[in-house]
């Protein structure tokens, strides 16, 4: 052969195995050093941050972004007129707009406002010019930051901490004195879409991973907890040196708490005089719960900690290895609110405790982005905690729901509800951006919560659960996307699911099928089933008979090009698949029509049938 020819095909083979690899995707990382004082009188802080970033993207970078969140908390603010407007909609002859800001907002006086200033930023030492966006400050680089290269950022900053509204905040309903989340300026994301850079306006976040180093000074009788683990535990006590020790007293009126959290992509931290400390230890993980003593409330607080204790093990065979040192329960916010190592619950409910839990795997090492895929964290962590709470019930002996299936049978009556409306929107809305709360609220936690149930009924629980496990594995500490699950989903089942998600998330078309009628000739039945929803999908079909005995007759629908394995030992026949352009579908069976008592189409209630009462056929003959 010609070397020339040869040496052409060489290259060009090469070249095909270049443009058809799948690379990773390049991510941006971060390295924060902060060092901040903090006023308990005047609720200022006072601080410095080192922020050294790496470039990993093959762009030069003209522009940097950081959100400056608590600019939010001021009269005339985007989330001040975003939430008075929403109250203007009347759902149910409620306004739609969520009851912890209503328009609080509006009414702040200058000493209860929130703000984060920038006294001086610099670029490896260059001063450099800023524009402040509401919740947004530009920087307008004066040299570009070059691919695959690091600068230095320093930063001098004042912030005055807001009263607590949403999330962040001071002197919450449960007298917490300081709920620190979003509290230091906060580099935006920058990745293969582009630079990220929502105003806050209600929902959600998404960061850089990296590293942080975080000393704070405040009044020696304040006690704290948050992100990363306590490097000066020794000096402190209160149970971070050994459980149970008291804070140890010092001279200084100060006191200094130097936390590191590494690979995390946010840092909270919660500050009060009269905080409680309970300390436990599972599988290496150190658990800490922090909270304000109420005698009615301290055998809850400490149910808190047995609890996690108790799920951790159960957590991580079902969703992949923790793999952070330490986790914080501490009660502060307004509700429950998750972070890196970390959650703000306003109380003792193990339903807020299971779902916040379930985050440090949906978003605290999946980081999904949550402004754009909100369902990614909230309906992954909604169905995480149906699947701990039903875990938990079993192993304390409580009598869980019935009504299948079973914890997560409310996400469906959500669904329904909205379904039925005129407020559903696809879940690819942005967060900020839905008409109503309440068809946010509904998308993001149980649409995205059914998903993972409803993927179950399609490919089998068990296959499911080892997508979870895949997914854990292939995308943990990195920013999947709806396509990067899915595609798991797909190699795992070996089925296609491009339908699924087309029509679940990018579309608001139901699922309603129906037994439309049945007829019997010489010992052979036949059941004609007729799909009225829009949205096709495969078919389980019970049939009963007198003698009790059951079969399972399963379609299932041609877009998949795969079978479902049998779920269970009930006796199972598999027919040729439905194509979905088809309106009917007749089952065949091999009994006479009057031994059948009862045919039902998904007797695990897994598919979200917006009609169940069309779903079931009762026989007397």
């Amino acid at each position: 052969m010609n070397k020339k020819i040869t040496l052409f095909i060489i290259l060009n083979f090469a070249f095909l195995l270049f443009v058809n690899a799948q690379p990773e995707r390049w991510q941006q990382h971060v390295k924060y050093n902060i060092d901040v004082d903090v006023n308990v009188q005047a609720n200022i802080i006072n601080g410095t941050e080192k922020l050294e970033y790496t470039n990993n993207s093959p762009d030069k970078i003209s522009k940097l972004y950081f959100h400056l969140y608590w600019n939010a908390f001021q009269p005339g603010s985007e989330m001040d007129v975003r939430s008075r407007e929403s109250g203007k909609n009347l759902i149910n002859g409620r306004p739609d707009w969520d009851s912890r800001v209503t328009d609080r907002i509006s009414k702040l006086t200058p000493s209860e406002i929130g703000y984060q200033k920038i006294i001086s930023i610099k670029m490896n030492g260059a001063e450099q010019p800023v524009i402040v966006h509401g919740t947004i400050l530009e920087v307008d680089l004066t040299k570009a930051i070059l691919p695959k290269s690091k600068v230095i950022f320093d930063l001098v900053f004042e912030a005055q901490v807001p009263v607590q509204i949403r999330r962040s905040g001071r002197d919450n309903a449960e007298g917490i004195r300081y709920s620190m989340s979003q509290w230091y300026p906060k580099l935006c994301e920058y990745d293969y879409e582009g630079w990220h850079t929502p105003q806050y306006v209600a929902r959600e976040f998404y960061g850089v991973w990296g590293d942080y180093d975080v000393t704070r000074k405040i009044d020696k009788s304040y006690k704290l907890g948050g992100t990363g683990v306590l490097i000066n535990a020794a000096g402190i006590g209160w149970g971070y040196d050994k459980p149970g020790t008291p804070l140890k007293n010092i001279s200084s009126p100060e006191r200094t708490w130097h936390f590191i959290g590494k690979n995390v992509h946010d840092f909270v931290w919660a500050a009060d005089p009269d905080y409680e400390h309970i300390v436990k230890k599972q599988d290496g993980v150190v658990i800490n719960v922090i909270y304000k003593k109420v005698d009615s409330l301290q055998k809850n607080w400490e149910n808190v900690a047995d609890a996690a204790v108790a799920v951790l093990p159960y957590m991580e065979k079902r969703f992949g290895k923790y793999a952070y040192p330490q986790y914080s329960f501490i009660q502060g916010g307004d509700g429950g609110m998750e972070y890196p190592m970390a959650t703000l619950i306003k109380g003792p409910s193990l339903g807020t405790v299971f779902h916040e839990w379930m985050h440090s795997w949906y978003q605290m090492m999946l980081a999904s982005n949550e402004n754009e895929h909100p369902w990614m964290d909230e309906g992954y962590a909604s169905y995480g905690e149906g699947e701990v709470m039903a875990y938990y019930d079993k192993l304390k002996n409580i009598e869980g729901p019935k009504e299948l299936p079973l914890h997560h049978a409310d996400a469906y009556k959500n669904y329904n509800f909205l379904q039925k409306s005129n407020l559903a929107e696809p879940m690819t809305t942005n967060a900020d951006h839905y008409n109503t709360n309440i068809a946010y609220a509904v998308n993001a936690y149980s649409k995205g919560e059914i998903l993972l149930v409803q993927l179950g009924y399609i490919v089998g629980d068990s296959v499911r659960d080892k997508i979870l496990l895949e997914y854990y594995k292939l995308w943990r500490f990195k920013h999947p996307n709806p396509n990067d699950f899915f595609k798991v989903a797909q190699d795992v089942s070996g089925m296609q699911l491009g339908w699924y998600k087309e029509y679940w998330l990018n579309t608001t078309k139901s699922i309603d099928y129906k037994i439309d009628s049945l007829w019997g000739d010489d010992g052979t039945s036949y059941i004609r089933l007729r799909r009225i929803g829009e949205m096709p999908m495969p078919i389980d079909l019970q049939l009963t008979f007198k003698d009790s005995t059951k079969e399972l007759h399963y379609i299932p629908m041609d877009m998949m090009l795969a079978v479902k394995p049998a779920e269970s030992n009930e006796k199972r026949f598999v027919h040729e698949e439905w194509n979905w352009t088809n309106p009917t579908y007749t089952v065949e069976f091999k009994h006479p029509l009057n031994q059948l008592i009862k045919a039902e189409i998904d007797p695990t209630k897994r598919m979200a049938d917006v009609n169940q009462d069309n779903n079931v056929l009762k026989l007397s003959w």
